[in-house]
């Protein structure tokens, strides 16, 4: 009967031990998870810190960019004008020209 006592105390000592060292285990991968995710909130911390300022400058940089792009664009739309203008008025020179040319041509062929 002390034997049976004794084998049964043993077995309950040793799965108790088994699960200590399965409880130290998890406390062990728990520690090094817990190291690792408070790793990369300072990490994250670090990098989202000067998010929003970054973000503000941004917004004024495109915006500064965009008011450069409209003078440009209105600027571009002028130089189109005076190109067309000039075009036109080269076209109409030709045209005056050329009955110039054309009417002194007759004369001095008819004459």
């Amino acid at each position: 009967m002390v034997i049976l006592v004794i084998f049964v105390n043993t077995l309950i000592s040793a799965i108790l031990l088994y699960v200590a060292w399965r409880v130290w285990q998890l406390k062990q991968q728990l520690a090094y998870i817990a190291d690792r995710l408070t790793l990369y909130e300072i990490c994250t911390h670090a990098a989202l810190n000067k998010a929003p300022e970054n973000i503000y400058l941004s917004q004024k940089n495109i915006y500064n960019f965009r008011q450069r792009n409209q003078t440009l664009q209105m600027q571009i739309q002028q130089m189109q004008q005076i190109i067309s203008l000039l075009l036109q008025g080269r076209q109409i020179w030709q045209r005056y020209f050329r009955r110039l040319e054309l009417t002194s041509g007759k004369r001095n062929i008819a004459k």
